[in-house]
């Protein structure tokens, strides 16, 4: 059973960056297509980014696009978000999700694994 879990989230300063893990557990990430979602207090959770399991596809949300850059390293099973030049809005849980497909989505519901969130906050 892959098993998912988030780190990196923290309270930054507007302009500032962080850098999230998703590390799994349980089962290579090789055949796993996986994504970052988050979730504001009052809102649904929606998709940040994606990377396909082979990592040749990529998805931005358009309101991360040249911000945040997703990666992996399947010899670490980890996968990661490097967020840049945050912004207030960016505050939300953050959480990967994981999918054993070849292509990834952007939906909540094209996922069958998901981590607990890591909390970022972005305030002055």
């Amino acid at each position: 059973q892959l098993q998912l879990v988030e780190s990196g989230g923290a309270l930054v300063q507007p302009g500032g960056s962080l850098r999230l893990s998703c590390a799994a557990s349980g089962s290579t990430l090789d055949y796993y297509s996986i994504g970052w979602f988050r979730q504001a207090p009052g809102k649904e959770r929606e998709g940040v980014s994606c990377i396909s399991s082979s990592g040749w596809s990529i998805n931005y949300a358009d309101s991360v696009k040249g911000r945040f850059t997703i990666s992996r390293d399947n010899a670490k099973n980890t996968v990661y978000l490097q967020m840049n030049s945050l912004k207030f809005e960016d505050t939300a849980v953050y959480y990967c999700a994981a999918v054993r497909a070849a292509y990834c989505s952007d939906y909540v519901s094209g996922y069958d694994y998901w981590g607990q969130g890591t909390q970022v906050t972005v305030s002055s």
